[in-house]
Formats: C-alpha cells, structure tokens, sequence
C-alpha cells in the first residue's frame, strides 16, 4: 500500500474463538475416539505404536505436520520477507534427509523390531550408551517442546490480543488429554487433521494476500525487485547465515539429527505394518513437506509485497519478526471475522501435532528404555497405566517448561541451534553403530561426549558472541510511506549498542552459521568415536548381526565382490547376501548357528523366509521383536 498508515491492532472476535475452539474440540474427540474403539486393545504395544498396523497415508500426513510446527508456520515467511527466497533451498535438504532416512537408518531400525530407537544402541553397542543417548534426548525434547509452545503463544499474544497462558495451558492439556486416551492411533489421526488445517490456513492467507496486492505477477515483481529472488548464493563463507551451502548441507545434517534418528519419526514409521508402508509415507511426507515449505515461502514474498513501503518490525508497529505473520493477517482480513481465528489454528496445528508427537515419544523412550529396564516383569495392564501416566508426566513437564522458555529470549532460533547442538552428536552416534562395524563402545561413548562437548562449546559461543552484523544482515527494508511515531526513519536493523571485547573466537568458531552446529556434533562423534575405537580394539565383524549394520559399501564397490567384503569387516553380509532385500536374521546373534545355516535357509527361497518377511508385499511385515527371537 503506498499510502500505508499504521492501523490499530485488530483483536480477535467471537468468530474468530469459536473457529480457533473447533480445532481443540475436534482434536479432542480424536482422542476420545480411539479411547472407546480401542478399549478392549490395552497392551503397552498398542498403546505406543498402533499394534503396528498403521497405513502410509496417516503417518505420511503426521510426520510432516510433526517437524513443521508453528515456528514452520511463523517463522519461514517472516524469515523470507527479511533475507529472501534462499530458504527455498531446503527443498533439496529435505529430499536429501528423506533419502538417507529412507535407504539408510530405516531399514535397521525396522528390521530390529524395536520400539525405541535407543534400543538400537544396546543391541549394537552397550546399556550404557543407551542410557546416555536416552537421557540428552529426553532433556532435549522436554525443552525443544516447551519452547514450541511458548513461541507461538507469545507472538500471537502480542499481535492478536490472544490470551498468552491461556494458550500455552490449553495446548498442553488437550495433548496430553488426546494422547492419553488415544495413544499414537489419536496422536497420528490428529495431526492428519491438523496437516489439512494448515495447509488451509496458508491458502486463505495466500489467496487473501495476492488478491489485495494485484495479483501473483506483482507479487513476483515486487520481489525481484526488492532482491527477495536471489536465491543461489554459492559463497562458501561458514560463517554466512544462509548460503545455498550452508542451508544444503548444513540444513541436511540439522534436519537429519532432528528426523532420520529422532523417535519421534522412527514410532511412526515403525508402527507401519511393513516396511514398504514405511518408506511409502516418507516418500509421501517429502511431498507434504515441499507443499509446507513453497506455502510459507509465497507467503513471505506476498507479504513482503503487501509492507514493501512500510515494514511493521522497522517501524515498531510490532516488537519481533515473528509476529510479521499474525500481524499481516489481522491486516488483510480485519473485516472477515473468523478467518483471523483458522490462521491462529493453522499455527496451532502445527503446534499441537508437535507437542503430542513429543509427548508420545518421551513416553515410549522412558517406557523402553528406562522402566522396563528396572521392571522387567510388568503386566500388560500394568504397563499401559505406566505408558499413560508418562504421557501425562511429559504433558505437565513440556507445559511447565513454556514458563522456562519465556525467559530465554530469541526462542525461535534458539529452539532450533538446540536441536542442532543435541541432535548432530546423536546422528553421528547412530552413523557410528549403522556405518562402521568396527566401531566399538567405548569409540560410541567417547564419540557422544566429543560430539556434545563440540557442538555445544560453538553454539554457545555464539549466543554469548553473536556473529558480526555484515554476517546476518536483512536485505533493506522501507518505511518511506509510514506514519512513525517520530519522524525519523528507522533502518532495517538496530542500532548498534557497546559489546565488550570480543576474544579472537568470536569472529570465527563462534560466528558459524547455526545450521553447522549439527554438521559439528555428528562429524565430531564419528571421527573420535572411530579414533578411539581403533586405539582400543575395533570390533570384530563376525560378532555383529548382520541386521544391525547397513552395507552402504555396495552402492560404491558393486564392480567388484572381494572389495565389499573387505570393507564389511567381517559382519557376514556374504552369508546372506539379499539380507537388506529378501531376509530378515534374528536380532540377537543365535550362538550356535553358522553360516550354513543361513545358507541353507536362503537356498529354499520363499518358503523359508526369515520371521517378518511377506512374499507378497516383497516387503517386510511388522513383528515384535519377542515374536521374532
């Protein structure tokens, strides 16, 4: 608007509550439902992962609307309308992170028959590494998840009048109550009802917006030339905060700690009842987070279009970035009462569909991991009251931690550097155990502590020492057509205040792109974990079921066999040679058996399969992994 005076801050109306209640309500019934249906189905099992009998189609739906929570939905455009298009790029990210998750960590994990991903690591290495990987994801989830929920509560508070606590206690009890009553059945139903009210809740906005602003080749332009449309930056500079390097390679490694390992990603594609299902609603989740991300990204440039001659942020009309998308939208449809309210589901759905995707998996962690450990003989009903109890725990601790979170400051970007800083020494613990068979445990363990010790050493650092301005700074930014409240026209960016002496890290280690703090950790605890594992002793291959190691060399030595079997260290890969493709061995290595045994098994083709192998799906079907050995 050329002619653009700030307008006085809309608030929500009766409509707009009542659409925003509708979501809680129908997420709620969700819950509800499953509780009822499934009523009679009470093992800890079918609690936690769905029987493993779930479909591609609402896993592939839940796991997008699980990692594009509401810091997706605030934060993406509100990012594109300051630096550009260039995050665009985690287009290629995410195709990446959705194929080695796909090829390399789901297969093992799937074939394992395990419940938490953490058990992988005590069949592979030691209890202790499993305890040790169980307890950082469990503090890093509690806090990641409680951020998730303030930072929206807090933008949408500031923008839209809309109650802060009211909100952050509302989300927590309705998880908590859906996921509790309903297990992961209500948890992944709900966020593919949650994935549907977002997307609808970008269109709105997306249609709404290039209708005022004259259409999507205006927008277009105003883009180009306000230099939003520089997307390739091939500047190999680590300490740029988004480059097409650092947003594809780093954004893989962030992206992959957060996802290929996570158990919240895993519990969903475990609870599909084969594995071709699995990989299916990967596949099909990569289709939905593409959709998310170009939604948010047009949103950004259409807003940007909209505040070209008058930025809000720089004018002070609004006192953080992250409050650019509520209060676009309270601006385009200040005289459409209730379409401010889906916007406010819209963020709250990917939100809730967070909050109960890491309820549900902090539970099965804790369940697995930490209180069959130390009650082996649990009943069944026994064990479904405890798993239900643990999501009402987790609900009240990720609620609680809302409240820690509004002291932090910057939490948008500081949930992410977190996730960065815990999930890249996980990735690279995981990369240890599915990668290397010589890997040892005292090589995992020291690899965690190095990687940890790295990644948290940059990224603290660089919350102390921020990175020097020139490094960050947004593109320009007008106010030429505001009323300010005084008659200086602000800059793009604050100004500068007195830092204290910097040390000599400061400008370097200290100034890396956030999104390398993952790449830090996972490379960190590979190289060391390997280093280590060679001084002490590596382990022997033949010691290693061959379902636990991925034979990545054979994408890469296919010309030649002697070679590949060189680089399996002895994991007996050659024993059954379609192992990955046709046969599934026993977890838990059978002492007396050989490798004619295997040998012999194989020879009779289908008619001896290995337990969990479906001739006609050519895929793998879902066992426990008690049914299995």
């Amino acid at each position: 608007m050329s002619n653009f005076v700030a307008p006085e801050v809309k608030k929500f109306v009766a409509w707009d509550y009542v659409v925003f209640a509708a979501l809680f309500l129908v997420c709620a019934s969700i819950g509800v439902f499953f509780a009822v249906k499934e009523r009679k189905k009470k093992t800890s099992k079918e609690f936690l992962v769905g029987g493993r009998q779930m479909t591609c189609g609402p896993i592939a739906f839940s796991l997008t609307t699980s990692f594009m929570s509401a810091v997706t939905v605030l934060g993406t455009p509100s990012e594109v309308y300051r630096y550009g298009a260039s995050f665009v790029l985690f287009f290629l990210s995410y195709a990446l992170v959705i194929i080695f998750t796909a090829e390399l960590f789901l297969p093992v994990f799937y074939r394992s028959g395990i419940t938490s991903t953490y058990e992988y690591l005590e069949l592979r290495f030691n209890k202790i590494v499993r305890l040790a990987a169980t307890l950082i994801y469990i503090l890093q989830t509690i806090l990641y998840t409680g951020i998730v929920v303030y930072a929206p509560s807090l933008a949408l508070n500031q923008v839209t009048g809309f109650d802060l606590w009211g909100s952050v206690v509302a989300t927590g009890m309705v998880c908590t109550f859906y996921c509790t009553l309903g297990g992961l059945k209500a948890v992944v139903w709900t966020d593919a009802f949650q994935m549907i009210v977002m997307v609808a809740g970008f269109v709105t906005v997306l249609i709404r917006g290039t209708t005022l602003n004259g259409g999507p080749t205006k927008v277009w332009e105003d883009a180009y030339e306000g230099s939003r449309l520089n997307i390739f930056d091939f500047d190999v500079d680590p300490l740029r905060r988004h480059t097409f390097w650092t947003i594809v390679i780093g954004g893989t490694f962030t992206w992959l700690g957060i996802y290929g390992v996570n158990q919240s990603t895993i519990q969903r594609c475990i609870s599909c009842k084969s594995e071709k299902h699995a990989k299916l609603a990967l596949y099909l989740n990569l289709l939905g987070l593409w959709t998310v991300l170009m939604c948010a990204v047009f949103c950004g440039l259409v807003m940007y279009s909209h505040y070209k001659s008058c930025d809000p942020w720089t004018a002070s009309f609004i006192s953080a970035p992250d409050q650019l998308m509520p209060y676009f939208v309270m601006d385009i449809f200040s005289s459409m009462p209730g379409v401010p309210g889906l916007f406010v589901a819209c963020a709250f759905s990917g939100t809730l569909s967070t909050v109960a995707a890491s309820i549900n998996a902090l539970a099965t962690v804790t369940f697995e991991d930490l209180v069959k450990k130390g009650f082996p003989n649990l009943s069944e009903k026994m064990s479904t009251w405890i798993s239900k109890g643990l999501c009402i725990l987790y609900g009240i601790l990720c609620t609680s931690m809302a409240v820690a979170a509004s002291l932090l400051g910057g939490v948008v970007q500081a949930s992410l550097s977190i996730h960065g800083m815990c999930g890249g020494p996980m990735l690279g613990l995981f990369t240890l155990g599915i990668v290397f068979p010589c890997a040892n445990w005292k090589g995992a363990t020291g690899g965690l502590l190095a990687g940890i010790t790295l990644a948290f050493w940059a990224g603290t650092g660089s919350f102390i020492y921020p990175a020097p301005p020139i490094k960050s700074i947004p593109l320009q930014l007008s106010t030429l057509n505001c009323t300010l409240a005084n008659s200086t026209e602000a800059l793009a960016t604050a100004a500068p205040t007195a830092t204290p002496d910097r040390p000599f890290l400061a400008d370097t280690w200290y100034s890396l792109s956030y999104l390398y703090f993952s790449a830090i950790g996972c490379l960190g605890c590979a190289i060391t974990g390997l280093l280590i594992s060679f001084v002490t002793g590596p382990t022997k291959g033949e010691d290693i079921p061959p379902v636990l190691i991925k034979p990545v060399c054979n994408l890469f030595c296919f010309w030649s066999e002697s070679l590949k079997a060189s680089l399996w260290c002895g994991v007996r890969h050659d024993s059954q040679e379609v192992d990955f493709e046709k046969n599934l061995p026993e977890v838990i290595a059978n002492e007396t058996g050989t490798d004619d045994t295997f040998k012999n098994n194989i020879n009779k083709e289908n008619k001896c399969q290995f337990p969990g192998y479906n001739p006609e799906e050519k895929s793998y079907t879902n066992m426990n992994r008690e049914s299995r050995l």
